[in-house]
């Protein structure tokens, strides 16, 4: 079988305008996903009440603690799949897509399995009261419920992307949004359901675009596709799609701690509405941090690639390129954080004293925002050249080894607002090493 243009086009098209037709449907796709969990927290917000904005904070580390294991399988499939690629190995891609579901299947259910047994005392660990529980509580039990259908649309999702089809993968995401906002309505307001009608609506829509992607890797004319054959768990498949997935499990993994210990902190020195604000921080900063991860997925594919065809300017080119557009995201973020953060946080509750949390704490975490391009595009860019070790050592270090022990230390000092301090003094240290961790290998590992 003969290369796909799609694919044929990574390792000789111009690299500026593959990043664009590339990144482009992904930014989409994820500023799209990201609006929707702003608007869902808007809905929650007026629709049920500020209490449960707290409690939808609560859920954070879960959230996250999902997208790692999904995360895990879906990149780490999505870069297996995208160098075998290059490499021209298309039956080891098909069997990578099968063992990616299976994975997916096998890691969603003991996830599920275990959680729903323990959700109750989890929650309250996770920095639940007894006046936020019960929406925690509600809401985390449908998505548990739902999980294997979130890891799959994930996993299948990012091999799409890899596979040579970005706006197939866009194109499912929106579905996904849309689908999404309808539902919320439907289910908060004339329907009345609450906390909990946002939940269903999150996996009722993940369904419909995962409908979508099993149908376009059914078609035996896709180079990358679904075949009965594949389905058997392939050992070397599974070795490398974990080790290259290992960084981001950790790094959200960490983020699942990091939320714990921010939550906690804030319950402890401001009470369960400062946890609200920062669901309410926390989903401005994802809006735009997600435009910068659309941008490191569509680096992903032409990195990967060209790196496995030998072709390393390229390589080079693709990074320096997503590192420019990054910051530029990220410094028109940190211009809206710092300028009209009350209107920002207005849209989300209409509560003063959330109100007043939410805008110190946006403040203080957005005023170092631009820098963070670097830790998160390079950081990238060594797990999609298959570097898990240099990959895992970046992703770390921002989320654990500094700012675990400032979250522990600052609030004893200066209160709540070593809470929200303590977020941006690790990204200022995290740029650094990221800074240190991409010349070194340039210096001594690339040798052309």
């Amino acid at each position: 079988m003969s290369e796909p243009k799609g694919a044929l086009l990574l390792g000789t098209e111009d690299v500026g305008k593959l990043l664009k037709k590339y990144a482009t449907p992904a930014i989409i796709a994820m500023t799209a996903s990201s609006l929707y969990n702003m608007i869902d927290s808007i809905f929650i917000g007026h629709g049920v009440g500020p209490l449960a904005i707290s409690g939808l904070a609560i859920t954070f580390p879960f959230m996250n603690l999902g997208a790692a294991i999904g995360a895990m399988v879906g990149v780490g499939a999505s870069t297996v799949t995208a160098i075998e690629l290059g490499k021209k190995n298309y039956e080891k891609s098909c069997r990578a897509l099968a063992n990616t579901i299976m994975l997916n299947v096998f890691f969603g259910i003991i996830f599920t399995v275990v959680c729903l047994a323990f959700l109750k005392p989890i929650l309250f660990f996770f920095g639940a009261s007894e006046n936020t529980l019960p929406y925690a509580y509600e809401y985390m039990q449908v998505i548990l419920l739902g999980n294997i259908i979130t890891h799959l649309y994930h996993g299948l999702n990012s091999v799409l992307r890899a596979s040579g089809h970005p706006n197939e993968a866009m194109v499912a995401t929106i579905i996904t949004v849309l689908a999404n906002v309808v539902l919320d309505w439907l289910f908060i307001f004339p329907l009345g359901m609450g906390i909990r009608g946002a939940a269903i609506a999150t996996i009722l829509a993940q369904t419909l675009p995962l409908i979508y992607l099993f149908k376009i890797f059914l078609n035996k004319n896709e180079l990358v596709h679904l075949d009965r054959k594949d389905f058997v768990f392939d050992i070397k498949i599974i070795k490398d799609i974990l080790a290259i997935g290992i960084s981001p499990l950790l790094l959200n993994s960490a983020l699942c701690v990091i939320v714990i210990l921010i939550n906690n902190g804030l319950k402890k020195f401001g009470g369960d509405l400062s946890v609200g604000a920062y669901g309410i921080v926390n989903r401005v900063t994802f809006f735009f941090t997600m435009i910068v991860m659309g941008i490191t997925q569509g680096m992903q594919p032409i990195v990967s690639y060209n790196y496995g065809a030998r072709q390393y300017e390229r390589v080079t080119e693709a990074l320096k390129k997503a590192i420019l557009l990054a910051i530029s995201t990220l410094s028109f973020g940190c211009l809206v954080g710092e300028t009209i953060p009350r209107f920002v946080c207005s849209l989300f509750t209409n509560d003063e004293e959330l109100l007043n949390y939410s805008v110190d704490g946006m403040r203080i975490v957005m005023a170092t925002f631009p820098i963070i391009a670097f830790p998160i595009v390079i950081g990238n860019f060594f797990q999609s050249i298959g570097k898990a070790k240099k990959s895992i050592v970046l992703s770390l270090s921002r989320q654990v080894l500094f700012l675990i022990p400032l979250l522990i230390i600052l609030p004893n000092f200066i209160g709540i607002k070593g809470v929200w301090w303590s977020i941006p003094i690790s990204d200022v240290i995290a740029t650094i090493l990221s800074l240190i961790m991409i010349y070194r290998y340039y210096k001594f590992d690339v040798k052309s």
